[in-house]
């Protein structure tokens, strides 16, 4: 099963209100585990970047400035993505802007129904208590501390660990699945176990056996070990 862990960052919150997207970043799984793909792209959002967003993410006008535009890297997008389940944390917003990007790039919207909200999970899971990234992390000993601002590829690794976390540990299918599965024993009453050929050597060196018996010496006459040697 191949799923794509996915962020974004933005110069806002409403790509109707004139926001765009300026960073997205996405790792594969593959059966839950990395593949070692990813997908990272700055994006120039062709206006100027607000304050507030700046703080988030330090991502300002001087260095968007000659990045490629969404419409000229919506394929190479849609090509990574393909029709693989994606892992988002707060499904809705980045969805928003993704198909809002994609609409105005020409491109076909992505399903809502292919997004899985990583947020709506965790807050399932463990409802009343903080569901932000950072918390997740806390709560499952993740290491964030390269996480000084948002990054959009960051986050998607620092996701992908807590989405791992949330569906069960970080090798869920270690587990045993045995709704469909059938078992045959067979059992022979004839079966005797096969004597080695060549018998293992031992490993007890000389002073380990003059040990053990200067110990069993010392025992009574009516323990184990001396009923065992005779």
């Amino acid at each position: 099963m191949r799923e794509i862990v996915l962020d974004t960052e933005t110069t806002g919150f409403e790509p109707l209100e004139g926001d765009r997207i300026v960073e997205i970043g996405a790792v594969e799984l593959h059966n839950h585990m990395p593949t070692g793909k990813t997908y990272h792209q700055y994006l120039n959002p062709q206006r100027s970047m607000p304050k507030e967003a700046f703080e988030v993410h330090g991502l300002g006008d001087d260095f968007l400035r000659d990045k490629p535009l969404f419409k000229d890297v919506a394929q190479v997008f849609r090509d990574f993505v393909g029709d693989a389940r994606l892992i988002i944390h707060n499904a809705a917003f980045d969805m928003k802007f993704l198909n809002a990007e994609l609409e105005w790039a020409n491109h076909p919207k992505l399903p809502m129904e292919q997004a899985l909200d990583t947020l709506a999970i965790a807050r399932k899971r463990f409802p009343g208590s903080p569901a932000s990234l950072d918390a997740l992390c806390r709560r499952f000993g993740i290491d964030n501390s390269a996480r000084e601002k948002h990054g959009a590829l960051l986050d998607s690794e620092i996701l992908a660990e807590v989405y791992l976390e949330l569906i069960g540990g970080r090798q869920p299918d270690f587990a045993l699945n045995t709704a469909n599965t059938q078992v045959t024993v067979s059992h022979d009453d004839n079966w005797k176990p096969h004597v080695r050929p060549i018998p293992l050597p031992t490993r007890l060196t000389e002073e380990e056996k003059a040990a053990h018996a200067s110990f069993v010496n010392g025992l009574s006459d009516v323990s184990i070990w001396k009923r065992f040697q005779s």
